[in-house]
């Protein structure tokens, strides 16, 4: 391998959604730089911090319909029965819920947990509470995709957070997706919780850090329970 592709390798591509907002800190560095030196090298510090946040890496997805794979880069912090968000019309019955919270530094591409078909997205406006939070699921602005997997009904979620106020989300209803296809983001910091139907087993625990499109968070048909951890 060459230099050249070692460098290439290494450059991690940039989502065209995030051009306009390094354009606006570059030019905020370089007007600010002008009064105020300080001020310069504070703006290329922000300015090489909303590049590395825009990153849209390519990943290596595990195809096989009895997995469920995370829909984004983080901390898993829920595992565990919840209520899917009203607008879906799941009903009031508990499914398995796995969220993922994605701080400031995380990549923030969100990817498809199962390939299916996408019967609904419904967008709901609210509060902007700290995404970490178990009330954020009911309370936060949230986007809602449900698919209809080879193995049930399985909803995503959206959620953005105390910093993001800004969910985008470039899937269409009544279209195909692939599993970890890429869908949407948030700005800046967030979550993503997956509900899943009867027959799915979670495959991590509370704590885990998780990689989207990549990591196994739950399995159909498993006979094993939720895997056992240890901190270490």
């Amino acid at each position: 391998m060459s230099v050249v592709d070692s460098i290439r390798n290494t450059l991690v591509p940039i989502h065209r959604e995030g051009y306009p907002f390094i354009a606006g800190f570059a030019g905020a560095t370089i007007i600010l730089g002008y009064f105020w030196e300080p001020l310069f090298w504070i703006g290329v510090i922000l300015t090489a911090w909303c590049i590395y946040f825009y990153r849209d890496p390519q990943r290596v997805t595990p195809t096989d319909d009895k997995l469920v794979i995370s829909p984004a880069d983080g901390i898993v912090s829920a595992v565990g029965p919840a209520v899917p968000p009203r607008e879906l019309g799941l009903g009031e019955k508990e499914m398995t819920r796995i969220s993922v919270f994605m701080n400031v530094f995380s990549c923030h591409i969100n990817r498809a947990p199962v390939r299916g078909r996408i019967s609904t997205i419904v967008h709901k406006p609210g509060k902007f509470l700290n995404a970490e939070l178990d009330k954020a699921s009911a309370e936060n602005e949230r986007n809602s995709l449900l698919i209809d997997s080879p193995n049930g009904e399985v909803a995503v979620v959206q959620i953005a957070g105390l910093v993001a106020r800004r969910i985008v989300c470039w899937a269409d209803e009544n279209t195909a997706i692939a599993i970890g296809e890429r869908f949407g983001l948030i700005r800046f910091g967030s979550r993503v919780d997956v509900y899943l139907p009867e027959g799915f087993t979670p495959r991590v625990a509370i704590g885990q850090i998780s990689v989207g499109g990549e990591s196994v968070i739950a399995e159909f048909g498993g006979a094993a329970s939720a895997p056992l951890v240890r901190i270490s």
